[in-house]
């Protein structure tokens, strides 16, 4: 989540999902080593960098880069956007009143640990502290079992606001709580393939305890002081697979909202107003014919193919790649001993870049990579898109807002315990001992070139409403999001302080929204100005259907769902090889 943008200087967290260096950091301009902008403007273009920050024909780029090169070198974020009102001061009163609420939600869900799309106890635990709040909850979301819409209404004829919660985790990072060095919870013991179980590496169980504390606090303050306001939450499934909010954002989940709230772990304290990588996520299906590993003559590898897939794609980065975008893959399924030749191998691919266009051209040559590598195996090769999502549109105004208010209210309260934890963390991994990050970064414009990085599905909201995202310093400076690391921070002293800050944050931004509605205005307008001419397409393929598992029943009971929803097919169709062995030609004759 906040997710590798060109964001800020200090917003390091992965804007769903990156390390601090490959956040843009505004040193570009006025220049480094005595270069001006203009001349590292000038280097870069010739490099064939530039023309994926400024756009050149590409709408969603042109739209994304809006005003990067105008703030030169003298930029000062404004002051006084934020304003001290009674409104506020009752939401931040009511998280401070609820702190030991809102830490167990997160601590429950850190417990949980459950991975994409199948967060029973985790999403119920989210949606029942929002029904205790106020709100009406509706399970389902989008056709997925795990997703819920949790709705408040004040009056008639306010705004209505959104706020994002996620959940999920990540396979393989258990970790105890608050211990510095590398000790699994759930450790899986497995004599030829040990590993370890699910652990919270991104933080998502604070980012949707602090995101639900924060439309809560709202609500509060739009009761107390008679605020017209809607106020939406959504529990999005499995963002882990970027697969939760752009298929909702493609059925209209989103439509109807006047501003939209993200936040994300991070190893910082700031926000701002850049861009992430569209993404497309494939994953390559190669069929073959099984045989015993000691006669392999005429078996088919769908391994080998994987295998020749994976190399040949390699062969892209020097010529095909452009520092604008990554492609990393993962064999998911290469067999399961070696004396038994794979029959089906999978491999899963992301493929990014700076716009949705520019991800179709480089995803067409990973396509072509893996034809000739079923051609070369003599295996049968089949795709499938499970997610793809658009870069992100940022806001400045937004950002803005958002700033002044984190800079009012000030970073995290980090006391000598987590700083503790975090130093003992950054010894164990050979990183400096410099503990959490506790100030608020400053907003820097966005680095006016534009190098890559994460992506996250917030991104296809962003095209539908303004939309503000920002981090706040759950993980040690360093550090990275997905690590055994930032698991053991969440449920302990840097995940509880970090996660009251960004509601903190969040609540303050969105009742300036509510009481100052020229804020409202500006973000508004700098919505319609940098989305005209753009028109928002989803990145999902016609008649894409997304992954689900069946949920068990005592879950469909509790949420009032029933089973299959309308917009899959269940059971899914089967993949199975229908190969034949592979042809040696005509016998040979004995030798006489």
């Amino acid at each position: 989540m906040p997710y590798n943008h060109l964001i800020s200087e200090a917003f390091v967290c992965d804007l769903h999902d990156q390390h601090e260096h490959e956040h843009g950091d505004g040193t570009l301009f006025p220049g480094a080593d005595g270069l001006g902008r203009r001349r590292i403007m000038q280097l870069l273009g010739a490099a064939g960098v530039v023309g994926s920050v400024t756009g050149g024909a590409d709408p969603a780029m042109a739209a994304a880069a809006e005003g990067v090169l105008d703030t030169d070198g003298g930029y000062r974020p404004p002051t006084g956007l934020a304003e001290n009102s009674a409104a506020k001061a009752t939401a931040l009163g009511w998280i401070d009143d609820q702190a030991s609420a809102i830490t167990g939600l997160n601590d429950e869900i850190w417990e949980n640990a459950e991975l994409s799309l199948r967060e029973w106890k985790s999403s119920l635990a989210e949606a029942e502290f929002l029904e205790r709040a106020g709100f009406e909850v509706t399970f389902g979301t989008a056709g997925f079992p795990t997703a819920f819409t949790a709705t408040f209404r004040q009056g008639h004829g306010g705004p209505a606001l959104g706020f994002s919660g996620e959940y999920d985790a990540l396979p393989g990072l258990s970790q105890r709580k608050g211990v510095g060095h590398h000790d699994p919870r759930e450790y899986i013991h497995d004599p030829f393939a040990p590993g370890y179980g699910p652990g919270h590496g991104c933080g998502h169980s604070a980012l949707g305890s602090a995101a639900a504390a924060a439309a809560a606090a709202v609500a509060e303050a739009a009761r107390d002081h008679r605020l017209p306001v809607t106020v939406k939450f959504f529990g999005s499934t499995a963002e882990e697979q970027l697969i939760g909010k752009t298929y909702a954002v493609s059925q209209g989940v989103y439509d109807g909202l006047d501003a939209f709230l993200d936040w994300h772990p991070s190893t910082s304290n700031a926000t701002g107003w850049g861009t992430t990588t569209a993404m497309t996520a494939v994953t390559f299906t190669f069929l073959g014919v099984a045989g015993h590993g000691g006669t392999p003559l005429g078996n088919k590898s769908a391994l080998d193919a994987a295998v020749m897939m994976a190399t040949m794609s390699e062969f892209l980065r020097e010529e095909n790649l452009a520092p604008s975008g990554r492609l990393h893959w993962v064999i998911t399924n290469g067999g399961e001993i070696p004396n038994v030749t794979p029959e089906i191998a999978e491999i899963a691919y992301y493929v990014r870049e700076g716009s949705p266009e520019r991800v179709r051209v480089l995803f067409d040559k990973v396509v072509a990579i893996s034809e000739a590598a079923a051609k070369a195996s003599r295996t049968r090769v089949q795709h499938k898109i499970t997610s793809a999502c658009w870069n992100q549109l940022p806001s400045r105004s937004f950002a803005e807002l958002m700033h002044d208010n984190m800079r009012t209210i000030g970073p995290p309260d980090f006391d000598g315990e987590a700083q503790r934890l975090a130093k003992d963390l950054q010894r164990s991994l050979g990183l400096p001992q410099k503990g959490l990050h506790d100030e608020i970064g400053a907003l820097t414009p966005p680095n006016p070139v534009f190098l890559g990085g994460g992506s996250t599905d917030v991104a296809d909201i962003s095209w539908q409403v303004p939309t503000v995202s920002m981090g706040t310093a759950l993980a040690p400076i360093g550090t990275k999001m997905h690590t055994w690391s930032t698991a053991s921070c969440a449920a302990a002293g840097p995940g509880h302080a970090a996660l009251l800050a960004a509601a903190r944050y969040l609540a303050a931004t969105a009742v300036d929204l509510l009481t100052r509605p020229a804020r409202l205005k500006a973000v508004k307008d700098e919505f319609a100005r940098r989305t005209q001419g753009v028109r928002w397409k989803t990145a999902l393929p016609d008649g894409y259907e997304p992954p689900m598992y069946e949920p068990p029943a005592w879950f469909l009971e509790r949420t009032g769902q029933s089973w299959p929803p309308e917009n899959i097919t269940w059971p899914p169709k089967r993949v199975v090889s229908q190969e034949e062995f592979s042809s040696l030609g005509p016998e040979l004759a004995p030798q006489e």
